[in-house]
């Protein structure tokens, strides 16, 4: 009586079901990296062309003008929206510089919380369901 062994699997491979779930969230970090871009960019504009939509605090640690707020989440959310497209068409750059940016979007957030609490903190949630998606599934989307 022999017994066959069967192969054991190799680094790369990943059964179907695996691979398809992560894939999608892979898809789904994409699609969510562009609307937050995209709503980060809104967000940027308000703060750029309406100075009193955004309510300052007096004491807080980094007391930045909301028009300098304003143009740091509108270059950020351009950015992320760009590489969002980038991560979607599977490019390696793209989950790298994707991770990066989703770090330094939740940081920005992070000081932004007493301008617009609320914003701030489902946008760093985003970020960090990205970062986590891009960086444990990131391989899936890779060609």
């Amino acid at each position: 009586m022999t017994q066959q062994a069967m192969p054991m699997p190799l680094a790369g491979d990943v059964d179907e079901e695996r691979s398809g779930l992560a894939t999608g969230f892979i898809v789904f970090a994409a699609v969510m990296m562009m609307l937050a871009g995209s709503f980060q960019a809104v967000a940027g504009l308000v703060g750029i062309f309406q100075d009193d939509f955004y309510v300052t605090t007096s004491n807080y640690l980094l007391r930045l003008d909301t028009t300098t707020w304003g143009w740091i989440h509108l270059l950020l959310g351009v950015l992320v929206l760009l590489v969002g497209f980038a991560v979607l068409s599977g490019r390696t750059w793209g989950r790298v510089v994707g991770i990066g940016l989703a770090s330094l979007s939740a940081l920005a957030n992070f000081i932004f919380i007493p301008y617009y609490p609320v914003w701030s903190l489902v946008v760093i949630a985003v970020d960090v369901f990205v970062i986590w998606a891009l960086a444990a599934h990131g391989r899936q989307m890779a060609h």
